[in-house]
């Protein structure tokens, strides 16, 4: 019964595009994507970003469909189903590390969002400065034990819903959420653009100063765009074991890279007029999240309503997401080494309670383990993020790449993608499958390379 459930279906397109939108759409939108655009250059970032999008993302969040719809299995389990060579396995193995590391911090900052919805329930921005603001925020992300209790009760809600089963709630919650959440950017767009000193804001992150478009900033892009496209990880792959046969994986592919993308830029547009209206630096980090949206609404009326409104769908953003990622490991740890679901669930967060305490006590410099470096300069927060956006995410995605370019059968791949040729795609298959057999690799080695130092640019 319970591998039964595993393999159920979304009930319509509709449902699997929301669930898939819901599954990618979460912190790497709203926190992540606007500090990494500020750190690096803005405009030029962002044209980095989307680039990767369109020539990496989209082909290899298909192959990741295709092997998940074709299979029906898990991450690690759909190489067998598929008569792959052994070998193959390590893409679902890396998905499996990939979504430890990611929750080791991942989790941390989830922590910092549900303690922003309490303090919006208090009413502790209801009159808020710039300097207040930052305040807060340090005060949040130092500790050390309120970030650890946070972080534990994030993971005491996942592991929670997931015992429970979650994905007739997932298709539920996403087709409600996703809109609304959608709803309230659109809100703060609107106020933020009515700031004073709005149009640099724009400018920053719209004008592109190619001299920023560098090797790291192309590098730390392509990593958002997995990181934010939940590729890599085994989740696409675990979503399109749940899909239809008549779904159109190559549309729901596009369309969930375009409407991602359009909700992060969104989110830019909500953050960066604020950050120049009030004296900011767009590079401030991670907390530049938390330290210009409650200054957005305190200029709005009801503006604390709508804050408590903004950190709880947030929160819950960041939760969905959350469960996709965990459900990597739990998959693993239920279908291939016979766990029951309850053992698997409080194993997988379980070690990521532990493990994440240091990712937490390290957020800061002036944290518990701020000064203590493990990769490079890099403390554990850091090289948890770089370890798995950087490198093993790109490193999944280029050899998912290498396995169904060159060792799928392009007839088997675009029957599968044309839904056994009911689909009148002929064309765009043949441009995917090059970009997947060509570009996506090129790109990808290219960049990793320079990710290990092996080559500069």
């Amino acid at each position: 019964m319970e591998e039964k459930n595993k393999r159920e279906t979304f009930s319509t397109g509709f449902a699997v595009f929301f669930a898939t939108l819901g599954s990618a759409v979460g912190l790497g939108n709203i926190w992540r994507f606007p500090y990494l655009t500020g750190a690096n250059g803005g405009g030029a970032f962002l044209l980095a970003y989307l680039l990767c999008v369109a020539l990496v993302g989209i082909p290899i969040m298909a192959c990741e469909f295709y092997i998940g719809r074709k299979s029906r299995k898990n991450a690690v389990g759909a190489f067998k189903t598929l008569k792959a060579a052994k070998g193959w396995k390590i893409i679902g193995f890396m998905g499996v590390a990939s979504a430890f590391l990611i929750m080791f911090f991942y989790s941390c900052v989830a922590g910092w969002v549900y303690s922003y919805v309490f303090k919006a329930i208090k009413g502790d921005f209801t009159v808020v400065t710039a300097a207040t603001a930052k305040a807060k925020f340090m005060s949040t992300l130092v500790g050390p034990v309120p970030p650890l209790v946070w972080q534990f009760i994030v993971l005491g809600v996942v592991s929670i819903i997931l015992i429970a089963g979650v994905k007739n709630g997932i298709e539920r919650i996403t087709k409600t959420l996703m809109p609304v959440l959608f709803i309230l950017i659109i809100i703060c767009d609107i106020r933020a653009l009515t700031l004073p000193g709005a149009s640099q804001g724009l400018d920053f992150l719209f004008h592109v100063d190619f001299t920023q478009l560098t090797g790291p900033v192309i590098l730390t892009a392509l990593g958002l765009a997995f990181f934010k496209m939940s590729l890599g990880i085994g989740i696409m792959i675990t979503y399109g074991s749940y899909f239809t046969h008549d779904n159109n994986m190559i549309a729901t592919s596009a369309k969930v890279a375009l409407s991602d993308s359009l909700i992060s830029i969104l989110a830019g547009i909500a953050i960066f007029p604020a950050v120049f209206s009030f004296g900011m630096e767009p590079s401030a980090g991670p907390g530049l999240l938390f330290m210009t949206i409650p200054l957005v609404f305190s200029k709005i009326p009801f503006g604390n309503v709508l804050l408590v409104a903004f950190f709880l769908l947030t929160a819950i953003a960041a939760t969905t997401a959350m469960i996709s990622i965990v459900q990597v490991p739990v998959a693993y740890f239920t279908e291939e080494k016979g766990m029951g679901r309850k053992k698997a669930v409080l194993l997988t967060t379980g070690i990521i309670m532990v493990v994440g305490i240091f990712a937490t006590l390290s957020a800061d410099s002036s944290s518990a383990l701020g000064n203590i470096h493990i990769l490079g300069k890099k403390g554990f927060f850091d090289s948890f993020d770089y370890l798995s956006s950087n490198i093993l995410l790109p490193v999944g995605g280029l050899i998912t790449a290498i396995y169904i370019g060159y060792f799928v059968k392009k007839e088997d791949f675009k029957l599968e993608l044309s839904n056994q040729g009911t689909l009148n795609n002929n064309l765009v298959l043949n441009v995917v499958h090059a970009f997947i057999k060509f570009v996506s690799p090129i790109l990808l080695i290219i960049v990793f390379l320079n990710s290990i130092g092996v080559i500069k640019f």
